[in-house]
């Protein structure tokens, strides 16, 4: 009985195996106090978001 010879193009299996390597976390710097913090996201340090204090750190 005839079989295929590959099932999948290797085209299509290496583009599902690069996937599998997870980049690191990009970082930003905080507009207020220039610590490093994650992109949309408060900081940790003074508390602040798009220029408004949301979180009293202090507390």
């Amino acid at each position: 009985m005839a079989n295929p010879k590959r099932r999948f193009s290797k085209a299509r299996t290496m583009k599902r195996r690069s996937m599998w390597k997870i980049d690191g976390t990009n970082i930003s710097t905080c507009p207020q106090c220039h610590q490093a913090k994650q992109p949309h996201r408060l900081c940790p340090n003074c508390g602040y978001y798009r220029g408004k204090e949301v979180v009293n750190p202090s507390v």
